[in-house]
């Protein structure tokens, strides 16, 4: 990502809208893909949410005044997360990484589940959970140590939450390294979730604040 600035995006990377099926009651149970954005090899993504043209960058932040300076720890995901133990499952959850997509909630909490995963229904839920989590703040792991991962290929999701009113961040997927404005990597993860509304307490990573009043699209 550049200073102040968008994230620069090269090779190619699939771009796509991503919206977030909720009950009536806002908790979400599937994922719809969208139409495909047409996007060259190289572009721009607004992080500042400013921008008239997104998802893409319009100079805004320039204007905007925008400070992208990054305040998320580099720590590794495995040590920023707390560890429920289920008899066929483990959970980790690094909380900090929080989106806000709600999916975590349905049959009672992926933690709830995880500790039931005896029942082969509740494992089956507690793994769909976490792998919707677009954040990557829930991971199940089986119990020789292995990370119950979705297969996903590189591409970047724009997403919205309808039920909410509100624009959801950018779900960067496949394992594409997110470099810093001084060109240090972050941990590669085959998914994480970017700041698009620029009010994020967890640079670059979003951390829900797109939910509040204020960063929510207004008619």
């Amino acid at each position: 990502m550049s200073k102040n600035g968008p994230y620069l995006v090269s090779g190619g990377v699939p771009l796509s809208e991503q919206t977030i099926v909720c009950e009536a009651d806002g908790n979400a149970t599937e994922w719809h893909t969208g139409k495909a954005i047409p996007a060259p090899k190289n572009y721009a993504l607004c992080r500042c949410g400013q921008s008239k043209n997104k998802p893409f960058c319009d100079g805004s932040h320039v204007k905007a005044h925008f400070d992208g300076t990054e305040t998320a720890t580099r720590k590794p995901y495995l040590e920023q997360a707390e560890t429920t133990d289920g008899p066929s499952l483990k959970l980790t959850d690094a909380e900090a990484l929080c989106s806000g997509t709600r999916f975590c909630h349905l049959g009672g909490g992926t933690w709830e589940l995880t500790e039931k995963s005896d029942d082969p229904v509740a494992r089956k839920l507690a793994i769909e959970e976490a792998a919707k989590c677009p954040s990557g703040r829930l991971v199940t792991w089986d119990k020789n140590g292995k990370a119950i991962e979705p297969k996903r290929e590189p591409s970047i999701g724009v997403v919205d939450n309808p039920h909410e009113h509100a624009r959801g961040p950018l779900w960067v997927r496949g394992g594409i390294p997110v470099e810093s404005a001084d060109g240090t990597s972050y941990e590669v993860r085959n998914r994480v979730t970017l700041c698009r509304c620029g009010r994020s307490a967890n640079k670059p990573f979003c951390d829900a604040a797109h939910l509040d009043d204020e960063a929510k699209p207004h008619s």
